[in-house]
């Protein structure tokens, strides 16, 4: 099983939310996701500025197999965009908890971190899903 850093909180579609402080939260997509889709070939990110709601489809991930909506776990503006994904799309199966991170968000209700998997809850829906 892929390891599952301790820091971050997961929605059941296997987006991971990372608590930067000053109300961000850094979003992607978890190893497991990034596994399931096989090569990334083409990513389609939210611009800056952009309003995402929670639980709304607000980046396309795309691989030779599929193409997977990426879902905000908050509800807030897109602060920062990671660019360098438009090049190199591979990045997130290389490093999907680091440099294959998503989005930005500036949250505006961080409550909503609450209601997200911790690791040992997500790591518990992979082991369901795999059987």
């Amino acid at each position: 099983m892929s390891e599952i850093p301790g820091d971050l909180k997961f929605l059941k579609s296997h987006e991971w939310a990372r608590v930067e402080g000053d109300g961000k939260v850094t979003i992607g997509i978890s190893d497991h996701a990034q596994g399931l889709l096989g090569d990334l070939v083409y990513v389609e990110l939210p611009s800056v500025g952009d309003r995402v709601e929670a639980g709304n489809a607000s980046a396309v991930v795309e691989s030779v197999k599929a193409a997977s909506d990426v879902y905000s776990p908050v509800t807030g503006t897109v602060v920062e965009v990671n660019s360098a994904l438009s090049d190199k799309p591979e990045t997130i199966n290389e490093d999907a908890y680091g440099d294959g991170w998503l989005f930005v968000v500036e949250a505006e209700e961080p409550d909503q971190l609450n209601e997200l998997l911790d690791p040992d809850a997500y790591a518990e829906l992979l082991e369901e899903e795999d059987h």
